[in-house]
């Protein structure tokens, strides 16, 4: 998440990653990824500032020749009253319109899926979300990178020791 170094004066995030999605990369196999713009309430970027969202569960869906993105979960700005926002409302996300036409594709296609990866705040300070174009892993690919993923950690282990046991 974001370093105490990209938090101002009041505990605010201005730029750096907000929320990422390490289970999508297990749970998909990601081919392109693309970076969008979200459309977002000023209760929601608030409560962005403070570190709090989650895109675990959410998932890209282009509708009605808009790309949006479904369930991803903002929380309400405590210090906001009445003009809060709701929660896991829908969010437009701003592609291009040969990207939205590439993705909508990709999409048609059998098992192909726009996963959100990271949400985080760009250098000017605006909210981006990093998505992918994912294919579902079965079973056995998940072992196989799980099996991948503890090779790798046992062998930068033995190289750190020097090669000793």
């Amino acid at each position: 998440m974001a370093s105490k170094n990209d938090r101002n004066k009041r505990g605010w995030i201005s730029h750096g990653v907000v929320a990422e999605n390490r289970r999508a990369r297990f749970d998909y196999e990601i081919g392109d990824t693309m970076e969008a713009g979200i459309v977002l309430t000023g209760t929601e970027v608030k409560s962005l500032r403070l570190g709090k969202a989650q895109i675990a569960e959410a998932y890209a869906s282009p509708e009605r020749g808009e790309l949006w993105l479904i369930n991803a979960h903002i929380p309400e700005y405590l210090e906001a009253n009445r003009f809060n926002h709701m929660e896991r409302r829908p969010r437009k996300l701003l592609v291009s319109k040969k990207q939205l036409a590439r993705l909508d594709a990709e999409v048609a296609r059998a098992g192909n899926t726009i996963v959100p990866l990271k949400l985080y705040f760009n250098d000017q300070g605006r909210a981006k979300l990093l998505i992918g174009l994912g294919k579902g892993k079965k079973n056995f690919d998940k072992r196989a990178t799980s099996r991948d993923r503890d090779w790798n950690r046992d062998k930068a282990r033995i190289l750190k020791e020097g090669g000793r046991g």
